[in-house]
């Protein structure tokens, strides 16, 4: 290529060196996430440039950049205080389903005012949802300060990843939320409508998130709106013919509604890093740990790798490793050995003490 971009767009690390012209606002050190979502009209490719897709010079999958001034203009360089440096790289999908959250409204029968945001106290369903991206709304909603489900309901047809969410997002630990969680296989289920309504306790449910594209799902969440109830589409399809069929009774008589999101912005991100910051750990989504060797493999066959995330720290060499098989390769590996070790205290997740445990052990300190 003659103009080729870096790709990477969820990352994060460690200032360097900052000019003059922003040293009132940044400083080296300081550890940083990006907002891609730019929206500057002068950017490479218009107004949707952003980092990661349209820029020579910054992206995630590199050792270094060089940040752009249009970055800092858009408020879109944001500086992160939590421990470690995962969690900030996962600030920009977790902003998404943050929006997600703060994007569903409710109405008052004799108004046209909407109310933004879910319903407080309210029921939740969240369809499709133990995938990377339903995992981090469970996370939010679970550690959510301002407002919260009364009762939330995720559903999914594949076991194994039910199981996996339920260990990570516990029961207990929603309990001690005032949240009442239920993992539900619809795939098991005779009738997946009639029981969801009967856990609601007939109602319905006030906000419903579609976590895929697939008709009969999104047709299964209009199903189980309550009146007033909120249908957010987040699934992006690549079909640009994608429909499913939708009760126009229920939209003029219940004032059952629809929005779709697929994204955060800056408010979102600051929500993200801050919530972080107080403890929220994201390293659920994160099922893969590899080096920058392993980026353009992981790249280009990323639709027939399994699993959440897959977490690169650029100054090291290493392979595309699942941390499920940290223990087999620990067998004839020091370093795996130790962080299988590390792992299995944390539930099998990566944490910050794995993280930091890898960039000592290649002698990599990011400044």
């Amino acid at each position: 290529a003659e103009n080729p971009i870096i790709i990477g767009h969820e990352f994060a690390g460690e200032l360097l060196e900052v000019g003059a012209k922003w040293s009132h606002k940044f400083k080296a050190g300081d550890k940083f996430s990006i907002q891609p979502a730019l929206y500057y009209e002068n950017g490479p490719v218009g107004i949707l440039s952003a980092p990661g897709y349209s820029y020579r010079y910054i992206g995630g999958d590199a050792t270094y950049v060089v940040i752009p001034n249009e970055v800092m203009e858009k408020d879109c360089l944001l500086t992160y205080h939590g421990e470690g440096y995962y969690p900030a790289s996962l600030a920009e999908p977790l902003s998404c389903v943050i929006g997600a959250m703060h994007a569903n409204y409710h109405t008052t029968p004799g108004s046209y005012r909407h109310k933004m945001e879910i319903v407080d106290g309210g029921k939740m369903a969240i369809l499709a949802g133990v995938g990377p991206m339903g995992l981090a709304a469970i996370n939010y909603v679970l550690h959510r300060e301002d407002r919260k489900p009364s009762l939330l309901v995720v559903t999914d047809v594949d076991q194994a990843r039910l199981d996996r969410a339920a260990t990570i997002y516990g029961v207990d630990l929603a309990a001690s939320r005032g949240i009442t969680l239920r993992y539900v296989n619809t795939g098991t289920l005779e009738d997946p409508v009639k029981e969801l309504k009967a856990i609601s306790g007939g109602s319905g449910y006030d906000d419903v998130f579609v976590f895929a594209p697939v008709k009969p799902v999104v047709e299964q969440g209009d199903a189980i709106l309550a009146f007033d109830g909120c249908l957010n589409f987040f699934a992006g399809p690549d079909d640009t013919g994608f429909s499913a069929m939708l009760n126009f009774y229920n939209v003029h008589y219940a004032y059952t509604h629809i929005v779709g999101t697929s994204g955060g912005n800056n408010d979102d991100m600051v929500e993200a890093l801050e919530i972080m910051s107080k403890g929220l750990d994201p390293a659920g989504l994160i099922t893969h740990i590899g080096g920058l060797n392993a980026v353009a493999a992981a790249t280009n066959n990323l639709p027939q790798i399994p699993g959440g995330k897959k977490l690169i720290y650029t100054h090291i060499d290493m392979p595309l490793t699942p941390i499920a098989d940290f223990a087999t390769l620990g067998e004839s590996s020091d370093l795996f050995r130790e962080l299988a070790l590390i792992c299995n205290r944390n539930k099998g997740l990566w944490s910050v003490e794995a993280e930091t445990f890898l960039l000592n052990y290649f002698d990599k300190h990011i400044s």
